[in-house]
């Protein structure tokens, strides 16, 4: 195995071929490593993404994960977060009638930054360089063999080609309603595009089309070197050459790296870290960056297009965003956003305000994707992302619109998961009893809104949404509707109606109020626990409402009582082998005990001690979870990292604070991994987390001064952070266990003090 570090060496070996980049000291992208996470502990890999801050132009090497043995063809552009590429670039040297319209290509001595990538396919003795802009990329491709003709070839899996003397252009048909369109040309002008049939190139037809349509560029005998420049678009192929145009004025490759590279470390550079702990660095700014791959903005010379209703709009002088998995965003990743890009989240919601405004039914979306939503997962969780920008003062937007716009994803739309059916049988009976059933023992699904392979996630989808009505309460407190805010409000208390008062757990009910009989909560019925939970076991949704912590602890038992029961999860063992486990309950990975690292719903549990006066069991997990989870190595991602989802957990984490009820203007203390966190605020101000007594291994909060003054709670404000200041934490390798333990100093719940 190759273990990717950024250590001296790796710096040196990447700017031997790009000179132009001082390295006298590291600068934030220098401590991205794109290859963590690239092999998958179980499911989907996290991918080597090359691209700019939210840009609409995404790719990354097409291959199954890193040790991959082959490339199928140099990637154009990604769209959608996880897929493949758009279109196929493959180099060829050999007899024509071996060419394929996607030729499989072995690689070596790769290089990937987020700005730039350069591999070589040494089968064939070809070099590639790569660098992004937004909506635009540029190639190099040096021939080695120059003996030997030179050949391109550009395929789209289905959709038309069109050439000229020395363009290619045309597009890709997406899901639904949406095409991709591009326009290439390169430095050195083809002798002849066409298809091939035999040894014959065919040139006489200047548009191809259908599945897998490809055109072959061949150039001059002698050909050492072809620069290949090309935009993107959603719009049309003309704007893809506007595009190119407005971004790549040349063929100068070693400009649109360094320009990149600037992006970058101005963006990176919103949060500076110190320490000495460089691995710690490394993942703490490659997390940083993971978060910067969604949404993407997809404005294209103030217009773009809508898969929601399948029409050009202007953008009205706003970046339009899309390409969000909001249940796995809202938790960490936009919160995020409202400290460090206030303007951008601003912009995201009301993206999402105007696509509902352009679907056929007016529900908010929860996974709008560039081809539309998609209404994965179960729950509508976009309210809380509305909710938890407004309570921390991110006003410009609609907020009537957006909570008539959630309100009716919540209350029209149906509750089951993956379906986007209006509102049936199960939601009346949510509506009437408060609660989502299960299946009686015995009992046949004939619910037609029930997803056959999701099931009905009885838990998962009432926790999920009574939170939603908690979110929801809060907004229409904020416009003045105290009724809706009061219904809402005592709605989001149904979390008791499936509280199992003799086990201490959420426990799956069904329609005639009988708890789900014979239940293990290691081993939930339907694969990954669908017929109870969702990819993660009732140890997990033992603790998912937090909204209401404090209540969930009177529930359990009280604060001893509490830390017991989070204790008893992370010391249950999974119970069965791991193969027998992981084939049922794939996404339940990260495993300490039958805590799951790998899934959101587990991320703010670590910090759920604070709320029960033992902030120092919060501080001893939270970093024993970071080194043991998320570290600087090709499986330093324990599971599937939603565009943001996992990583900003590990960005607020190493800092030292996390967001544990979004809408709720509150950070909850954790451990901070660094001698000193700096994060760039609006109108110049800054705040910092500063650690007296720093070493990498000292974990435990011995005092807090927060401003000067002495702090004994395991909690601020977010009205705090954004006026700047100092928190210092003076640290100690052992445990402080009286600091902030009291009842006034635990994180508040429901409502702020």
């Amino acid at each position: 195995m190759k273990k990717i570090n950024i250590t001296l060496p790796f710096i040196l070996s990447f700017f031997t071929v790009i000179p132009l980049f001082s390295q006298i000291n590291k600068e934030p992208v220098d401590y991205v490593n794109p290859y963590i996470g690239n092999i998958s502990h179980l499911l989907v890999p996290t991918y080597p993404t090359i691209h700019l801050p939210n840009s609409m132009l995404r790719v990354y090497p097409e291959r199954e994960n890193y040790t991959g043995n082959l490339l199928n063809g140099l990637p154009l552009i990604v769209t959608s977060h996880r897929g493949s590429s758009a279109f196929n670039l493959s180099p060829y040297q050999g007899p024509v009638e071996n060419i394929k319209n996607v030729i499989p290509l072995s690689y070596d001595n790769e290089i990937i930054k987020p700005y730039y990538y350069s591999t070589d396919l040494d089968e064939q003795n070809i070099v590639v360089k790569y660098a992004p802009s937004h909506q635009s990329g540029i190639y190099e491709i040096s021939f080695l063999k120059t003996a030997q003709p030179a050949y391109l070839v550009l395929n789209t899996r289905n959709g038309e080609l069109t050439k000229t003397a020395g363009s290619i252009s045309g597009y890709q048909q997406l899901a639904n309603n949406t095409k991709v369109y591009i326009y290439l040309e390169t430095d050195v002008s083809p002798v002849s595009i066409g298809t091939h049939k035999g040894e014959t190139i065919n040139a006489e037809e200047n548009t191809t089309k259908g599945k897998n349509a490809y055109y072959i560029m061949k150039f001059p005998e002698n050909t050492a070197r072809v620069k290949l420049r090309y935009g993107i678009s959603f719009i049309s192929t003309e704007q893809a050459e506007k595009n190119l145009r407005r971004e790549i004025k040349d063929y100068n490759l070693e400009a649109i790296a360094r320009r990149g590279r600037e992006v970058w470390n101005r963006t990176l550079g919103k949060i500076e870290v110190d320490g000495t702990d460089e691995d710690a660095k490394i993942v703490f700014y490659t997390s940083l960056y993971r978060t910067y791959e969604r949404m993407i903005s997809i404005s294209e010379d103030g217009r773009y297009f809508s898969a929601y209703d399948g029409k050009v709009h202007s953008d009205k002088g706003r970046t339009f965003y899309t390409d969000d998995w909001i249940w796995d965003t809202y938790r960490a990743t936009h919160p995020l956003r409202t400290i460090i890009e206030q303007e951008m989240e601003n912009d995201m919601i009301n993206s999402y305000i105007t696509m509902t405004d352009q679907m056929p039914r007016a529900w908010m979306p929860n996974f709008p994707e560039v081809t539309g939503d998609s209404r994965r997962m179960n729950s509508n969780h976009a309210v809380a992302m509305v909710a938890d920008a407004h309570s921390k003062g991110l006003k410009d937007f609609d907020l009537k619109k957006a909570y008539k716009v959630a309100k009716a994803a919540i209350t029209e739309k149906t509750l089951a998961p993956w379906s986007s059916k209006p509102a049936g049988v199960l939601d009346q009976f949510f509506i009437k009893e408060g609660y989502f059933p299960s299946l009686a023992p015995n009992e046949k699904e004939t619910v037609p809104e029930v997803h056959g392979w999701e099931r009905r996630q009885p838990i998962a989808v009432t926790l999920g949404t009574v939170y939603d009505e908690w979110c929801l309460s809060k907004i229409a407190k904020s416009i003045g509707n105290k009724k809706e805010a009061e219904y809402f409000e005592e709605r989001s208390k149904n979390y008791r109606k499936v509280f199992n008062p003799e086990t201490k757990f959420f426990h799956p009910k069904d329609s005639f109020g009988v708890f789900m009989p014979g239940l293990d909560y290691r081993f939930p019925p339907g694969i990954g626990g669908r017929d109870a939970y969702d990819e993660s076991t009732g140890y997990v949704y033992r603790f998912d409402v937090p909204h209401n912590v404090s209540d969930l602890i009177n529930l359990t038992g009280g604060d001893e009582a509490f830390v017991a029961a989070l204790e008893e999860m992370f010391s249950t063992s999974l119970g069965k082998g791991r193969p027998d486990f992981y084939h049922i309950y794939a996404d339940h990975s990260g495993n300490v005990g039958q805590f799951s690292m790998g899934n959101e719903p587990s991320m703010h549990i670590p910090y759920l001690y604070n709320y029960a006066g033992q902030p120092w069991r919060t501080q001893k997990r939270i970093r024993n979870l970071l080194t043991q989870w998320f570290r600087n190595d090709l499986m330093g991602i324990p599971g599937d990292e939603d565009g943001g989802g996992l990583t900003a957990f590990v960005v607020f984490s190493q800092i030292g604070f996390y967001p544990v009820t979004p809408g709720l203007p509150m950070y909850v203390i954790g451990s901070p991994v660094f001698e000193r966190a700096t994060l760039k605020l609006p109108e110049g101000k800054t705040f910092t987390v500063s650690c007296k007594n720093y070493s990498p291994d000292h974990k435990y909060i011995q005092s807090a001064r927060l401003n000067g003054k002495a702090w004994n709670k395991s909690w601020f404000t977010h009205k705090e952070l954004m006026k700047g200041g100092t928190l210092e934490l003076v640290m100690g390798k052992h445990a402080n266990k009286d600091w902030a333990t009291g009842k006034k100093d635990v994180p508040p719940s429901f409502k702020m003090p």
